[in-house]
């Protein structure tokens, strides 16, 4: 390593060896950092910003620490591209995708820029043709193909819906990047609808309204993401109806995603919930097993990896809750053989993704639960999302909610908005009340579909307990 202070140099690094343990230090900093140390900075220079970003979000603390202690001064911690590893680790262990793929992402960069003037983050990430295609997402697949294919699209909207990491925004950049490719001039736009939402704020600050009108609904294409952050803004339904139907009487395409059906969207109008299943609505399924293993030889492919097939078995079975967690996983592994200039093998992948594994989700999710409280108490999905407070429902929500924390990693302010646009408090209080009739072991009271219901706390919880595992 080459530095100022060379001496310095080298027992902050020592120090950091001591508190990360020698097997972190190999792997992140020996032969994949330079430090360079001033008055006021101590610079890292690493070959990539994924390792930067590891390093930083990992180590941090560590580092300012060991700075702390070697020189007893604070000094500021940044990271840049050192030119001469990035050239060192590509001769190592080339993790970028084929020239081949590179030449084609350039032409279809420059096509699009060209076809696609109301998407100012063109192009966008993903694309159809990297999709891998199940019986899980089969149907979703074939609905976006015929939105492409057909000039005059069979069904408007089309409606995506499913879990977190299980490919909606895939298919909806897809669609969109082919769209752009295939016609001449087309007029599309991919936003999520918190971005539609901030910008329609933003119109009304300034008065430009006709402006963003004219930007939404002048469109061939609108793909929006995420529609369920709609749900509980009166003033921007209203306008994304009006937007709605202006894109569709034209003849043109919509195309939305959500991680909820239309009608298990709470607070969401009627109106826009029957524009929404006036046209094709498609759920994305987690995938299965083959599906998993296809997934992680296809992205081993993708960065001219060779991944042995009992380690793709291995993480695909582990790792079963969505594509993002199976992802993540791969790359993980496929970054510590890299910088470790190590094989990949069984044990390896053991060993590193441990923690990853652990912290992963495979057992509940969050539509279980809602099913499993639905049924029991005797109501339905619209009413755990809806704002009625009967005894019955409001019972049966509470309930959701605290399983919901209890037996997922969604926070408060997420099991607020998937269970119909509640506010974080009203989980916390949800939690609290349950934990207080099971403490008491309370009678719990509700109208079932047999009529009245009586049972203690516990019991209750017991038995939903049961039924999602």
């Amino acid at each position: 390593m080459q530095a100022t202070f060379t001496d310095e140099v080298g027992a902050i690094d020592k120090a950091i060896e001591q508190k990360i343990g020698p097997q972190k230090h190999r792997v992140w900093f020996h032969n994949a950092t330079r430090f360079s140390l001033s008055q006021e900075h101590l610079t890292i220079g690493v070959p990539n910003h994924f390792i930067g970003n590891w390093i930083e979000s990992h180590f941090l603390s560590e580092i300012r620490q060991a700075v702390e202690e070697t020189t007893g001064t604070h000094r500021k911690v940044v990271f840049v591209i050192d030119p001469e590893l990035a050239q060192s680790q590509k001769k190592i262990q080339p993790i970028a995708p084929s020239s081949v793929r590179d030449e084609r992402d350039k032409v279809t960069q420059t096509r699009m820029r060209k076809h696609a003037p109301a998407s100012p983050e063109a192009p966008l990430k993903l694309r159809l043709d990297s999709f891998v295609v199940g019986a899980k997402n089969e149907l979703a697949f074939n609905a976006a193909r015929a939105v492409i294919q057909e000039e005059q699209s069979p069904f408007n909207p089309l409606f995506i819906h499913g879990g977190y990491g299980v490919g909606k925004t895939h298919l909806l950049q897809g669609i969109c990047n082919e769209i752009a490719l295939s016609r001449t001039p087309a007029r599309w736009m991919y936003v999520s609808a918190e971005d539609f939402a901030n910008q329609y704020v933003l119109a009304l600050k300034t008065r430009k309204l006709d402006l963003f009108r004219n930007r939404f609904r002048q469109l061939d294409l609108l793909a929006i993401d995420d529609i369920h952050f709609l749900a509980n803004k009166n003033a921007m339904q209203e306008e994304f109806l009006h937007t709605f139907n202006t894109i569709d009487l034209a003849g043109k395409q919509i195309v939305l995603a959500s991680d909820a059906h239309p009608k298990m969207i709470g607070q969401l109008c009627d109106k826009l919930v029957n524009r929404f299943i006036s046209g094709m609505v498609v759920k994305i399924e987690p995938p299965d097993f083959e599906m998993r293993c296809r997934i992680c030889r296809q992205r081993a492919e993708q960065m001219n990896k060779s991944v042995p097939d009992n380690v793709v078995r291995f993480i695909a079975e582990r790792i079963a809750s969505n594509v993002r967690e199976l992802e993540g996983a791969l790359l993980k592994l496929i970054a510590y053989a890299s910088l470790s200039q190590q094989r990949i093998t069984l044990g390896m992948a053991q060993e590193v993704l441990a923690e990853h594994i652990s912290r992963t989700d495979p057992i509940v999710h969050i539509s279980e639960i809602e099913s499993s409280v639905a049924n029991y108490f005797g109501v339905t999905l619209n009413d755990l999302h809806s704002s009625k407070k009967d005894r019955t429902i409001s019972t049966a929500r509470s309930f959701g909610m605290y399983l919901a924390r209890r037996y997922t990693k969604m926070s408060y302010p997420e099991i607020g908005r998937i269970m119909g646009g509640k506010n974080h408090a009203t989980v916390i209080l949800a939690n609290r009340k349950v934990e207080d009739l099971v403490q008491r072991n309370a009678q719990v009271r509700w109208i079932g579909s047999t009529g009245n219901r009586i049972a203690p706390a516990k019991d209750v919880l017991d038995q939903l307990v049961n039924t999602i595992a």
